[in-house]
């Protein structure tokens, strides 16, 4: 039986490079195949997954020789974190490795939403031109983008934020005020209540995790608060926000556009993608925001090596 299983996809290169000398077992359908996937567990020594695979007491439970997980990404809702800790199970999150495509995919999201234009490709061919239908799209200078989550994530899309001409606002309550994350060499960002972020933020973009503290953190209340044709968008964590409010403030005018990446149920059943039916200038996108050929490569090595280093002793 394999000391290291892997049962979502990974960049293959960094099995090779990194794990070459050790007996892995990598099936990136093992997440779709629970029993199969209990039965490689059974003599390994690591598991490596991405965030569909459920580490959960029950799993664990059929793994007795675990002693570390490796997560292909920073999230760890799907993990659980007590119980690893409560077995001397490590965990490993591959942090920071991915931050630039999430940066990235917010920052062309809004782009896209505040101009509204992107859509008119099937009608230019087709010999329309409804230049006075798309004038109404807003610059990004200007405005005032504010983050929920000041983070790592958060701090870089900052400063491409503020780079664009923005005024950058954010909302954590576990940055204390006086902390030098507020004066960054570009400009000084001003924390903000939630309330008050929403209510004066032309952009807001999710960046927290799903945590008891953070589920459901807007709500239909504090969606139907934003300001009026706001864009928002959450590429951090399905669940955070309430999907069907938000599909009803778009359908009534009220926000200017939404970006989804992440949603409470993944993938989406047809129940919950008919929530959005009839939504204006919104983007959905399924879990990729962190994933480019680069971050793979990059998550893929960093967790490789993490757990090639714990198995060898050398953590």
């Amino acid at each position: 039986m394999a000391a290291i299983v892997i049962s979502e996809f990974i960049d293959e290169d960094a099995i090779r490079a990194v794990l070459a000398r050790l007996d892995v077992r990598y099936d990136a359908t093992l997440v779709d195949r629970r029993s199969d996937l209990v039965a490689a567990l059974a003599d390994a020594r690591a598991l490596i997954v991405r965030n569909r695979t459920m580490v959960n007491a029950d799993l664990l439970a059929q793994a007795p020789k675990l002693e570390a997980v490796g997560r292909l990404g920073v999230g760890l809702d799907n993990i659980d974190v007590a119980a690893c800790k409560a077995r001397g199970i490590a965990v490993y999150p591959a942090t920071g490795a991915n931050d630039i495509p999430v940066v990235e995919y917010v920052i062309a999201a809004m782009l896209m939403l505040l101009r509204g234009v992107y859509a008119a490709r099937d009608a230019v061919l087709a010999g329309e031109w409804p230049r006075n239908k798309l004038i109404g799209g807003r610059e990004a200078s200007g405005k005032r983008f504010g983050l929920i989550g000041f983070g790592g994530i958060g701090r870089k899309t900052a400063v491409v934020a503020a780079a664009l001409g923005m005024e950058i606002c954010a909302y954590d309550p576990h940055v204390a005020g006086g902390e030098a994350a507020w004066s960054q060499p570009w400009g000084e960002v001003r924390p903000l209540s939630l309330d008050v972020l929403l209510r004066e933020s032309d952009v807001v973009s999710l960046h927290v995790p799903l945590t008891d503290e953070t589920r459901n953190l807007l709500d239909a209340g504090r969606i139907a608060a934003m300001k009026p044709g706001a864009i928002l968008i959450n590429a951090a964590r399905g669940g955070v926000l309430d999907e069907a409010a938000l599909a009803d403030a778009l359908r009534s005018g009220a926000l200017g556009g939404a970006a989804l990446d992440v949603f409470a149920e993944e993938p989406l059943s047809a129940q919950r993608a008919q929530q959005f039916e009839g939504c204006r200038n919104l983007i959905l996108t399924p879990h990729i925001a962190g994933l480019t050929v680069e971050s793979n490569a990059r998550v893929s090595r960093l967790v490789a090596e993490k757990i090639r280093d714990h198995l060898s002793g050398a953590r």
